[in-house]
């Protein structure tokens, strides 16, 4: 049996979460996907797949050997495309990797411009919300919204976000006047798991050196941002997000900002290539596609805070 091929079907699996989704996928029989599987652990000499009736998981090797398949995978894929001449166009799958609001939000609708405007290439957007290696998992690009460690990654920064506190109007005009972060332990406080369940961080007061730490009840948690913004909107509390996440109801002035004296420094957007990925036709084209649009879509999403003097 080829091994690559059984490679293929390995990933597959690991994929569709089951050998079905496999044999779907790779347009197969059943059987000829458990002999593909087979022959991989034979040939390695231990279980890559746990399988249940119903799903199957990665045994601790398979982890390992899944992560090195996809590396090889997309380093083979690389060097067809480049005979068949993508180097000269961009054509093939394009892997992509962000933030779930902000691929939904921000990426999916650049994404579906691209795929208009370069009919050749296809996308597959991986949406989660805390970071892969592009590297092991074959990927072409990620959007960060994050400080960077240092790497052998390439990295375009595309613009920044704001940690913003707000609430809804309402709220706000029903409740004791938030001057300062301390004001905020005497809230309701809908907390959400990214940014802290009992306390929050903020710079140091004027003068002073030591960052400033609220704690806090919650009256609320939640684990998704849509529910806290929505939450925030129906005036059950106090909320902190990402200034994009709400860019809308800040616009449509269902929440507003408040502490905007008082926040952390922006947190900058990146979006980030493995080493030699942006030679590839169809990864330089989103790269000069996206950019522009993710500056300008970054840009207007909410106005810089007011600074004391």
């Amino acid at each position: 049996m080829d091994r690559i091929d059984a490679m293929r079907v390995f990933v597959a699996a690991v994929d569709e979460g089951s050998l079905a989704g496999a044999a779907r996928r790779m347009r197969r029989s059943a059987a000829a996907v458990s002999r593909a599987i087979a022959f991989l652990e034979g040939h390695v000499g231990t279980a890559l797949l746990h399988r249940t009736t119903r799903s199957l998981h990665l045994s601790e090797a398979g982890e390992r050997y899944a992560a090195a398949c996809r590396r090889v995978l997309a380093e083979l894929d690389e060097a067809d495309m480049l005979a068949a001449g993508e180097r000269s166009a961009p054509r093939g799958l394009l892997t992509v990797t962000a933030p779930v609001a902000a691929g939904e939000n921000v990426l999916g609708p650049i994404l579906a411009g691209f795929m208009d405007a370069y009919p050749e290439v296809s996308v597959r957007l991986n949406m989660i919300d805390h970071p892969v290696s592009l590297i092991d998992e074959g990927m072409d690009l990620a959007l960060r919204i994050s400080h960077l460690a240092d790497s052998a990654l390439v990295a375009t920064r595309v613009g920044e976000v704001r940690r913003v506190v707000a609430a809804s109007p309402s709220y706000l005009e029903s409740h004791p006047a938030i001057e300062q972060p301390s004001d905020l332990a005497r809230h309701a406080i809908v907390a959400m798991t990214h940014f802290g369940l009992e306390t929050w961080s903020f710079p140091p007061a004027p003068g002073s050196a030591v960052p400033r730490t609220v704690s806090f009840t919650p009256r609320l948690v939640v684990n998704t941002i849509r529910a806290a913004a929505t939450a925030a909107v129906e005036g059950r509390g106090v909320t902190r997000l990402f200034s994009y996440h709400i860019a809308a109801e800040l616009a449509a002035g269902s929440l507003k900002v408040i502490l905007d004296r008082d926040e952390h420094e922006p947190v900058p957007v990146h979006l980030i290539a493995p080493p030699g990925r942006l030679s590839v036709p169809k990864v330089r084209a989103f790269v000069d596609y996206a950019v522009p649009r993710l500056r300008a879509h970054f840009a207007q999403l909410c106005p810089p805070p007011l600074k004391s003097l």
